[in-house]
């Protein structure tokens, strides 16, 4: 393995593929935990069952390349032999054509595992996907987070060749890259990652902060809005002098208004309003969606409670 890579490519890794490797990796987990737990001897006591390590996940990593940036968009699971060190190549061929009917401008550009570490079976991996690209990335998500830390515990690899001790061999070089965020993904990230003030008060998240923000500086526009508009009804009232400069001030900021009532802007502001709408409609169908399923679960708990109590037991 190099320190460093020396490609001199640009990586933009997107929120969704790290949300895709940590949920594969914490059903994989759960999976793999027994909850049963392992009796002891005959003085009733009980130990606490083994628990084996869960397997590491692996999947492909998805996106586009535009010149030297590569930017990775998104992910899918793949199904591994850890005895044999292979990949499923039919379910990989069947997944890659579901998504390019999908997703036409997509490729794949690498793939993705769990670990503190790349290892040496990595290797063998990374060289079967080479014949759907030639340079194939590699990320790597640690599972095991240190709390104290603040970086991504994302590692992203690429493969050079390097000749050792006369032989040329290839091996991993770590990538730099950075976090790259569209609108969808920003108010998914802010709806899972629900961060609490220091100083103890009620939860508030990122958007709610940004919202905030905004809602101040259109009020505190308006109040001087108020203030200018206060001020020119007693001018033109006579109870305070009139001054000429302050007027041209004032005509000159009104002739900026009508920029504002371009068809484009007009346009953009619909389209914008209908988004928000949306969104909002979106959200109301997934709450009533959560209420009724509810609805139906407690339905369906009285119902068979019933049943059980009818019939014969009625009778005896």
């Amino acid at each position: 393995m190099a320190s460093t890579s020396s490609s001199g490519l640009t990586f933009k890794l997107h929120p969704l593929v790290i949300v895709n490797i940590s949920d594969h990796y914490t059903r994989v987990k759960s999976q793999s935990q027994s909850p049963a737990a392992v009796e002891g001897g005959g003085d009733g006591e009980t130990s606490t069952p083994h628990l084996p390590s869960p397997p590491r996940v692996f999947g492909c990593v998805i996106g586009v390349q535009r010149g030297r940036t590569v930017e990775i968009f998104n992910s899918f699971e793949l199904l591994y032999d850890p005895i044999t060190h292979s990949l499923d190549r039919p379910f990989l061929e069947k997944k890659q054509e579901l998504y390019k009917k999908v997703f036409p401008n997509f490729y794949i550009l690498g793939w993705y595992s769990t670990g503190s570490d790349a290892q040496e079976s990595d290797m063998v991996i990374h060289k079967a996907l080479m014949d759907i690209n030639e340079s194939p990335v590699y990320v790597l998500l640690n599972p095991s987070v240190n709390p104290a830390q603040k970086d991504l515990p994302v590692t992203i690899y690429e493969s050079e060749l390097h000749v050792i001790d006369g032989t040329p061999q290839l091996i991993f070089g770590q990538a730099s890259y950075t976090i790259e965020t569209v609108e969808a993904e920003r108010i998914s990230v802010d709806h899972v990652a629900h961060l609490k003030p220091s100083d103890g008060g009620s939860a508030a998240t990122q958007l709610a902060a940004h919202l905030t923000g905004i809602h101040s500086a259109i009020k505190m526009l308006n109040s001087r809005i108020r203030v200018l508009h206060h001020y020119l009804l007693a001018m033109q009232k006579g109870d305070i002098p009139c001054e000429n400069s302050l007027l041209r001030q004032v005509s000159s900021l009104l002739r900026r208004l009508p920029a504002i009532e371009s068809q484009k802007f007009q346009d953009d502001f619909l389209m914008e309003y209908n988004d928000t709408l949306l969104i909002s409609y979106l959200a109301m169908f997934t709450n009533c969606s959560s209420t009724m399923n509810e609805l139906v679960d407690k339905f369906n708990i009285a119902y068979d409670r019933h049943s059980r109590r009818g019939g014969r037991t009625a009778f005896i």
